[in-house]
């Protein structure tokens, strides 16, 4: 397996799909995606389009170097985020939004601190598993 056939890899394992699903984003087979997971070396547009559509940073892509991810701005990631979701069905997802646009800056507070709230509980369990 070359190093690319194991970049292609971990692209597929960090993106949580199955390589079905992660073809489908890519509009090519699962068979191909199994292949170039392995063995085979990619096209240009294959890893080109594997880029675009996981956030890959292109030069970690093709040579391993520099980080796995494109850096992008909060503002930027917030945009690619909400382009997603309007192009895709997703249950709720209007609701959902609208519900969210109409917060209050102490809502927005409220909800923060309530997700600190839960990640504290989580480590706590995580810690207290571990001894």
């Amino acid at each position: 397996m070359s190093d690319i056939n194991s970049r292609i890899q971990r692209v597929i394992a960090e993106s949580g799909l199955t390589k079905t699903a992660f073809a489908a984003k890519l509009n090519v087979s699962q068979q191909h995606v199994s292949r170039l997971s392995s063995y085979g070396a990619p096209s240009e547009r294959t890893i080109v389009d594997i880029c675009d559509k996981f956030g890959v940073n292109e030069t970690w892509m093709r040579t391993g170097e520099g980080p796995m991810y494109k850096e992008v701005s909060e503002e930027e990631a917030l945009s690619e985020f909400f382009g997603r979701m309007l192009k895709e069905d997703v249950p709720y997802r209007n609701e959902i939004i609208l519900c969210l646009s109409r917060m209050s800056p102490e809502g927005w507070k409220a909800v923060g601190d309530k997700i600190l709230e839960i990640a504290d509980e989580i480590r706590k369990k995580g810690n207290e598993e571990e001894k």
